[in-house]
């Protein structure tokens, strides 16, 4: 009885996310084995080697409960309202980090419960393109949420960016490392992610020397919206980066007391590619702003050059236009009206006059 009334609270819970959000998730009915659509994988780890077959994770729960030197990690993907409530009933986990799981725009944090931590990531993936125009996609974006535990890790993910089968592989390839339990998990998730940081970063610095190029060439062909458009995808990359500071350092600081001390070692170590990153971030925001003012620049006095034209060019119409309009007045003793060469003399005077007007121009730079 008491665990409906907590499956009815938390379902309670998350339908006002939903409703606040304008979502309704698709309603997924439980099977007798607790199968879900959205759960990737669920594996159980003894002394840091995974226990073979496939495993429903209410059995697996129970057995590294009463397993010493275990735990359990259940992967899921972008699961569903029905879903979430059911695991979070059966491994207690809090309402509002299951809250904040459900949604798929979280800032970057670590949040400490009686029982469990709760940590929310953004991913990255940088988007090949051929060329940067105005409307081009740099930076996709995504989320990866942690329930730790002593003897559980939950992963929720959230869009395309990182998938973690090839981690976990990988982890597994490290009992050692696994052995240090669900935060070995976790370091591995934050390197992982940390890394795709610094991939992206060496990407998006490359489209900032092409951009820098195409500004400063001499048909100028870099346009300010081009310029716009990656500094907005760069705002949704330091959005991802910048705030993942502060969580990220206090683990590697000793300061989350749930963390091995053998582990803060290389978490200090994500931290510190972490910085490199962030020291990019800034310097890419910096630059950016300096190729937008020269473009700006540019424009003005591409401008200002065109006036000058302009002008230079309505100085010489001037001669034409003042002598015609001084002799269509039609003055009866007009002087010159009844000269035979007057009319040829008129033409010679405005040309000569257009030619050393021309010629003052141009060496003034105006033409």
């Amino acid at each position: 009885m008491a665990n409906e009334r907590d499956h009815r609270r938390i379902s309670r819970a998350l339908s006002a996310v939903t409703r606040i959000l304008g979502t309704a998730p698709a309603r997924v009915p439980r099977g007798p084995d607790g199968d879900h659509r959205s759960l990737v994988d669920c594996a159980v780890y003894e002394k840091g080697h995974r226990k073979p077959g496939d495993h429903n994770y209410r059995d697996a729960l129970a057995y590294v409960r009463r397993t010493p030197h275990s735990f359990l990690w259940l992967g899921l993907h972008e699961p569903t309202e029905t879903e979430l409530s059911d695991i979070a009933v059966t491994f207690d986990l809090h309402e509002l980090p299951v809250e904040d799981a459900l949604t798929s725009f979280q800032r970057p944090k670590l949040e400490r419960y009686p029982a469990m931590s709760f940590a929310a990531i953004r991913t990255t993936r940088y988007v090949e393109h051929d060329e940067l125009t105005e409307t081009s996609e740099v930076v996709e974006t995504g989320h990866v949420m942690l329930f730790l535990a002593r003897d559980f890790v939950i992963t929720v993910r959230h869009g395309v960016p990182t998938e973690l089968s090839s981690l976990r592989a990988g982890l597994e390839e490290k009992p050692d490392l696994l052995a240090q339990g669900p935060w070995a998990v976790a370091h591995g998730i934050y390197d992982r992610i940390v890394d795709s940081y610094l991939d992206c970063a060496a990407q998006i610095e490359l489209d900032i020397d092409q951009l820098e190029d195409s500004v400063f060439a001499r048909d100028r062909r870099g346009s300010i919206q081009r310029i716009y458009q990656l500094k907005r995808e760069l705002v949704e990359f330091k959005r991802a980066v910048l705030p993942l500071q502060r969580p990220l350092a206090d683990i590697a600081g000793g300061h989350h007391g749930d963390v091995p001390v053998e582990l803060q070692r290389y978490f200090r170590d994500v931290n510190d590619h972490l910085s490199r990153t962030v020291d990019q971030v800034v310097s890419f925001d910096d630059l950016l702003n300096s190729i937008l003012t020269a473009r700006l620049t540019q424009v003005t006095v591409d401008q200002n050059d065109d006036m000058r034209k302009i002008a230079a060019w309505a100085g010489i119409a001037a001669v034409w236009t003042a002598i015609a309009g001084i002799y269509g007045m039609n003055f009866d003793n007009m002087p010159e009206t009844h000269w035979t060469f007057g009319y040829p003399i008129m033409m010679g005077i405005c040309l000569v006059a257009s030619v050393v007007l021309y010629r003052q121009f141009r060496k003034s730079g105006w033409l």
